[in-house]
Order: structure tokens, then C-alpha cells, then sequence
């Protein structure tokens, strides 16, 4: 009957591990992993709105610099003198010197007559009072067109800026190279797979994308639709999924589109996911054995503990009555050795009265001062049974332990030798011999040490060295410890966020960010500092110091 129970027991007890084990290992999988992704996503959106940004307002900057310089060139030169082909050369030939954004330069009385003309093609004498562009620039005073054809049978758009003279209007006008604002753009391509195009509010391309489209047809996606804002979102486009960020720009009716094919920017959160994936089967094989493990062992445990219940049970009765019997003493002894206190004194007031009074003449005054004698041995006896009393009950309170930091790097070395030697990383150490004690938690000294020198054996890798020195830095209050190496050094952008909890440059599943991050909360907490320096391809040294504290 009893085995009966132990079997039923033993697969209750199996049960019970293996389900209130995985629902932790479910929870905390689908935390890691979804805090993983939102977070991982936010910070591909923001890069990619980021970079869309920073695209159109470099572009905006291209477009008013150009705007700017015809516009200073209008008002500055009269009508008479830009009409000379001589003079309106040598104007352009300035310009190119400055910016090689200019293809051409033209004069535009306000009849649309092309009336001077400096650049490659054969422009002067055309009319261009029918063209869309002129009517603008007569309407706006300043105008920035689509690309489009023209008379040159080639995509290009122009800049055109009017001038109001007198009783005259002419226009300055300007092409611009389609090559240079097309490299713009291209610079947000900065992925394997990114891509960046301009479309103007008929949703036509003005620069060729990089893997689909072509100048001037019409872009399959986004649909134009100008907003004050940047948007960032994911969409199915062209047979599969795209992130695009889209933004306009301030003085053209034109929206520049940056996307990015999510196989490649998110595929560290594809790997996270199949990581979680693997750990959590691996986590239910080991659960599985576990259970059967600890089911079995506690199995044989609560038989070894039902034959020798009796005994625990006594000896858990006389600790107790030890407990109670220290928390008594202390009482006792406190409320004893009052009135010991007391007769002590009035003992030895009576044998100054012996001495003293007419008693000292009588027969019995020997026994008199014997008695007093006995009396005051008695008391001091009874004085140290209450101090021994006392003694027992303190020692039931804890209390702080001296630390011998050389004694406890050198227990910290011999964790890490074996693995030390396998690497040939060679440890060395400088003690010194006057190294004062100090009061504080050695099991957490321990782990700050640890933490650090786990840190130097994986950045050296192999064939490196480790020194350990308490010699390094000498001050009378505090004990100083430094530990460097001869790894490959800390970058400055890394350096100062190596403090940072979950921060590491380690392999996914090699690091946690928590090592250092915990040793600097030990060390504060301690009252003490750490500090690190380093230079790439120099190695690392970290120093940690902490206050002497007496008894």
C-alpha cells in the first residue's frame, strides 16, 4: 500500500514539474521574443523615417541653393546685359565653376522667345509660349518643373525664375543636370535592397528606382499624397511585403519614397524567433528529464526522511529550545546582573564598616569578614556565568566578516585557470603585502571580480595575458585593484554605455549585458567606484576601489 502511494505520488510530482515548468518557459519565450520584435521594429522604422528625412532635406537644400543662385543672378544683372551671348557665357561659365548642377543658361523675354542662349544645345530662337512651364513662371514668379522632354527629346527639368523691369518681364532659366539630383536620391540606398525614387503628384517617376520602374512611367506604389509629416509603413508591393517611409519636399509637389525589403533589416528578429523556437523544445527536453530526475530523487529523499523523522523532529525541537534559551539568556543575564551590581557594592560597604565601626573589636569579626569575603567571590562567580550568558545569545546575531581582497582574487584566479591554461591566456599578479582589511561582503567582492575577469579571458580569446595588481594605486582610506588586458580594446562609442543593463557586444546567446551592469551596482553599494579605460587595439583596464572599514 505504502509503495502504491510513493508510485502515485512520484508521477504527481512529475506532472506537476513538467506543467508549472513550461508555463514560465511558454510566458517568458513569447515576452522575450515580442518585446524583442516591438522594439527591434520601432528602431527599423525610425532608422528608415531617419534616413527619409535626412534625404529630403538634403535634396530641399539642392533645390533653394539653385533657386537662390538664379534668383541673385536675376536681380543683380540687368535685361540688356544677360541678352548678350558673350556676357551671358561668361556669366555661365562663373556658375560652373561654382556648381556643375547647370546644364544650361537661357534668357525668355515675355513673348517666349528664347533671345540668348549659353550651353550644349541648339536652344536660341524657340518659342515657349505654349509650354506649361512658361505659363507658370509667369503666373509664380519662380518655378521648379517636372522632368520632362521638351525640345531635346531628353528627360530633364528645369528652374525659372521672372523678373518684373520696368514695363518688361523676362525669364532666367536654368537645367538641371538629371544625373546629380538622381545621385542625391540614390544616396538613401543604403542597404543590399533599399530602395529611393522622387514621384511627382500624377504618381510619375522623376528618378529611376533601383530595381523596378524606369524614368517617367508611372510608379506601381506608393499613390502620391503629400503630407506635413513623414510616414512610415508596411505594405504588399510588387508580390511581397515592403517598408516604405515617404515624406514630401518643401518646394516641389514631389514625394520622395525609401523602402526597404523586410527579409533583410529584419532578419536578426527571424533568427531571434527561430533561437526562442529551439530553446523553448530544448527547454521541454530538459524539463522532461528533469521531472523524471527530481521526481525520483525526491522520491528516495521522503523515503530517507520518513525513517529518520523522529530524529529531525527532535533535533528540530532542541534548536528551538537552543533559540528560545539564547533570547532567555540575554534577558536573564540583563536582569541579573543588576542586583549582582547592588551587592557587590553594599558587600564592600559592609567590610569598610568592619574596619571602621567597634565591631572590629569583636570575637567574631574574622567569621564577620570571611562571610563578606565568600560573599563577594560568590558575586563576581555569579558575574561571570552572566557574561558567559550574554556571550551565547550575541552569538546567535549576525555579524559582518573582514575581507582580505588579495585572499579573495586569488580564489577567483583559481575558478578561471583551467579555463585560462585551455586558451593559453597567461594570468599575472602583483599583491601587496601591506594591504589592509577591510569590513565588507566577500561573496559579492567575489562576483564583481569574476564578472570582470570572465570579461577579459572572452575578449583576449586566446594567446593573451591578464595582469592582477593591488599595487597599482596606494591611498591610506581606500583598497584599489586593477585588472588589465592585452585584448583588442574598447571602441569610445562602446566605452561609455559598458555600464548599460542587457548592453553587449557579445554573440547572440553569449552575452546577457547584465555581467557589468551588476557588478556596478555591487560596487556602489559598497561604497566603493570602478572605472574603465581603453584604447582600440591596446587592451582594456578596469579599476575598482573600496573603503577600509575598521571593526
Amino acid at each position: 500500500m505504502l509503495e502504491k502511494g510513493y508510485r502515485k505520488l512520484r508521477w504527481k510530482i512529475i506532472a506537476y514539474t513538467f506543467c508549472f515548468s513550461l508555463i514560465p518557459l511558454f510566458v517568458l519565450g513569447f515576452t522575450f521574443y515580442h518585446q524583442f520584435r516591438e522594439s527591434y521594429t520601432a528602431k527599423i522604422m525610425q532608422n528608415l523615417r531617419t534616413l527619409a528625412e535626412n534625404r529630403r532635406n538634403a535634396i530641399d537644400l539642392f533645390l533653394d541653393e539653385r533657386v537662390s543662385q538664379l534668383t541673385t543672378l536675376a536681380y543683380t544683372q540687368s535685361y540688356s546685359q544677360l541678352q548678350g551671348e558673350q556676357y551671358l557665357e561668361k556669366v555661365f561659365t562663373l556658375m560652373q565653376m561654382r556648381s556643375k548642377s547647370f546644364i544650361d543658361l537661357g534668357i525668355i523675354d515675355q513673348d517666349g522667345n528664347h533671345v540668348a542662349y549659353s550651353g550644349p544645345y541648339q536652344l536660341k530662337g524657340l518659342n515657349y509660349r505654349n509650354e506649361e512651364w512658361f505659363h507658370e513662371v509667369m503666373l509664380r514668379g519662380v518655378y521648379i518643373s517636372d522632368v520632362f522632354l521638351g525640345f531635346r527629346k531628353f528627360p530633364h527639368f528645369i528652374m525659372a525664375v521672372m523678373r518684373r523691369e520696368g514695363d518688361r518681364n523676362w525669364i532666367l532659366r536654368a537645367t538641371i543636370d538629371t544625373k546629380i539630383f538622381d545621385a542625391l536620391v540614390k544616396e538613401a540606398q543604403v542597404g543590399e535592397k533599399t530602395d529611393a525614387f522622387v514621384i511627382n503628384k500624377e504618381n510619375i517617376l522623376q528618378t529611376t528606382p533601383r530595381f523596378s520602374g524606369s524614368l517617367l512611367s508611372k510608379a506601381p506604389y506608393p499613390k502620391y499624397s503629400p503630407s506635413s509629416s513623414t510616414r512610415v509603413e508596411e505594405l504588399k508591393a510588387n508580390g511581397g511585403q515592403r517598408l516604405l517611409a515617404t515624406t514630401s519636399f518643401k518646394n516641389k509637389e514631389w514625394l520622395l519614397v525609401v523602402q526597404e525589403d523586410p527579409t533583410v533589416v529584419l532578419l536578426p528578429l527571424f533568427h531571434a524567433r527561430h533561437m526562442v523556437i529551439l530553446l523553448v523544445i530544448v527547454g521541454i527536453l530538459l524539463i522532461t528529464a528533469g521531472a523524471v530526475l527530481i521526481a525520483r530523487a525526491m522520491l528516495q529523499q521522503l523515503i530517507q526522511a520518513d525513517r529518520e523523522k523522529a530524529m529531525l523532529d527532535a533535533s528540530l525541537m532542541q534548536s528551538s529550545k537552543m533559540a528560545a534559551l539564547g533570547k532567555m539568556a540575554a534577558g536573564i543575564a540583563h536582569e541579573v546582573n543588576n542586583p549582582l551590581a547592588v551587592i557587590k557594592e553594599k558587600v564592600g560597604w559592609v567590610k569598610d564598616l568592619l574596619v571602621e565601626e567597634d565591631i572590629a573589636k569583636s570575637k567574631n569579626f574574622k567569621e564577620f569578614q570571611d562571610a563578606m569575603t565568600k560573599i563577594e567571590n560568590h558575586v563576581e562567580r555569579a558575574k561571570k556565568v552572566i557574561h558567559r550568558l550574554l556571550g551565547f545569545a550575541r552569538r546567535m546575531e549576525p555579524v559582518e566578516e573582514k575581507v582580505d581582497i588579495n585572499k579573495i582574487l586569488s580564489e577567483t584566479i583559481g575558478f578561471l585557470e583551467n579555463d585560462a591554461r585551455y586558451k593559453n591566456i597567461e594570468i599575472k599578479t602583483n599583491f601587496s603585502e601591506k594591504l589592509p582589511k577591510t569590513i565588507s561582503d566577500s561573496s559579492q567582492i567575489q562576483q564583481v571580480f569574476l564578472n570582470i575577469l570572465n570579461n577579459a579571458v572572452d575578449a583576449i580569446g586566446k594567446d593573451g595575458e591578464i595582469q592582477i595588481s593591488t599595487n597599482c594605486v596606494l591611498k591610506d582610506k581606500e583598497i584599489v585593484v586593477c585588472i588589465s588586458d592585452n585584448g583588442p580594446g574598447i571602441p569610445n562609442e562602446v566605452l561609455q554605455r559598458i555600464f548599460d543593463p542587457f548592453f553587449t557586444t557579445k554573440e547572440v546567446g553569449r552575452g546577457t549585458g547584465l555581467g557589468l551592469a551588476i557588478s556596478y551596482s555591487i560596487v556602489e553599494k559598497l561604497g566603493g567606484r570602478i572605472m574603465v579605460a581603453s584604447e582600440v587595439g591596446k587592451g582594456a583596464t578596469f579599476t575598482v576601489s573600496f573603503p577600509v572599514r575598521g571593526e
